[in-house]
């Protein structure tokens, strides 16, 4: 017997959540095949087959688990089936399960036809909406079926499965147990709230000069650098113009000392299926315009996939989060403990203001919103302030990001 047991996800975790087991017990499992996805309140990791042979299992699905705990067994001694070829194919098939009954029980062996690579939210939505994921195209990464995926769809769409929606007028209450990143998260948020003197000014920036060059230089950026020319690269390089001269907006409060930090690791706030998470990009100070958009869009990609490691979500010095690709108009954001700074971004709208080159005369622009929240024990008033107008200033001139002043 092999024993399979929990992976630490990473130095600071001692508890997971096991989720819901690929393989049925007693059914054969190719080396290295996916069994289960482990859920932190920081990552999510795959528990993988250490060996070829038919699968024990001790543990069931949903339970909260120490590191190290043995959750399954494998036979490598049983005798493979016939069919069971030890292909590569095999080896990563992914197959939807029902969660086991009971540790040892050979029921919930139902799978989606297919066997569609489903995010985690993605397969809860597909089992109370009745679809079948293996009729569904995946837009994530390695045709992953993410939650957006599913939007609009319904089960007379998918394979023939009794729907499980509600009927009109229902009144009907369920509840759901937090996954422990969203209980992560509402840890910290909360401890922001109880222990920072949080504060947020507001400023608005025209983004015309920003828009203008994405335009006249997207394609010959793309075809240089081999990435797309965004937004969030003039925000990062702004960002870090505005802490070197503001250093306190990238230190910490460390009892009734201020930790000062010669260097800026800028945490980028994601949407992702299974919650908030802040890939975090290091050492921003030396990084080009380039290294920036690559960097965002290699971490970006792995938030949405759930691939991300504890150590890439850890350690940042600042955060920039973006309420605008939501729609966001203005909002205060919230400190993202031990940091003493957030820059809230908005979305963009064209908005009829005073045009900076002709005094008295009103011009329609594109106007967005730019929140910084801080902690005032260490941040005065006037630091923050200083600190929005030179993020707005970078923006609307960003000559000056090019030249360092």
């Amino acid at each position: 017997m092999v024993d399979v047991t929990i992976p630490s996800p990473g130095e600071s975790i001692t508890e997971v959540t096991l989720g819901t087991w690929r393989k049925s017990d007693g059914e054969w499992v190719e080396k290295d095949e996916l069994l289960n996805e482990i859920d932190s309140d920081k990552a999510t990791l795959e528990l993988l087959a250490p060996a070829a042979g038919a699968l024990k299992v001790v543990v069931k699905s949903g339970t909260e688990q120490k590191v190290g705990t043995l959750v399954a067994k494998i036979d490598d001694s049983a005798a493979r089936p016939a069919g069971a070829a030890a292909t590569p194919q095999a080896k990563r098939k992914v197959i939807e399960t029902k969660p086991a009954e009971s540790a040892g029980s050979g029921s919930g062996a139902a799978r989606a036809s297919g066997g569609s690579r489903a995010s985690g939210v993605a397969r809860k939505m597909a089992a109370e909406r009745g679809i079948d994921l293996g009729t569904v195209e995946g837009s994530g990464p390695s045709g992953r079926v993410m939650k957006a995926d599913l939007e609009g769809v319904s089960s007379s769409e998918s394979a023939p499965t009794a729907s499980r929606s509600s009927p009109r007028g229902s009144r009907g209450v369920r509840r759901e147990k937090m996954t422990r990143l969203r209980q992560k998260v509402a840890e910290r948020l909360v401890q922001a709230q109880r222990t920072a003197a949080m504060l947020t000014t507001f400023n608005e920036a025209d983004m015309s000069e920003v828009i203008r060059l994405r335009t006249e230089h997207k394609e010959a950026f793309e075809k240089a650098h081999g990435v797309g020319l965004g937004f969030m690269g003039f925000f990062v390089g702004a960002c870090v113009s505005a802490l070197q001269k503001y250093p306190r907006a990238n230190a910490f409060l460390v009892g009734d000392e201020i930790e000062y930090h010669d260097y800026t690791d800028i945490g980028v706030a994601v949407g992702t299926d299974r919650g908030l998470v802040v890939p975090v990009l290091r050492n921003t100070e030396g990084m080009s315009l380039a290294d920036i958009e690559r960097e965002l869009k290699s971490l970006a990609l792995r938030a949405r996939d759930g691939k991300l490691s504890v150590d890439e979500m850890t350690g940042g010095t600042f955060t920039i989060s973006n309420g605008g690709v939501y729609g966001s108009l203005m909002s205060t954001p919230i400190l993202n403990p031990p940091q003493s700074a957030i820059l809230g971004m908005h979305a963009i709208k064209k908005r009829a203001v005073e045009d900076p080159h002709r005094a008295g005369t009103v011009a329609i622009r594109p106007m967005m919103y730019l929140a910084l929240s801080y902690d005032h024990r260490i941040i005065d008033g006037a630091e923050a302030v200083g600190f929005l107008v030179h993020v707005k200033d970078c923006l609307e001139n960003p000559g000056r990001l090019l030249l360092g002043v």
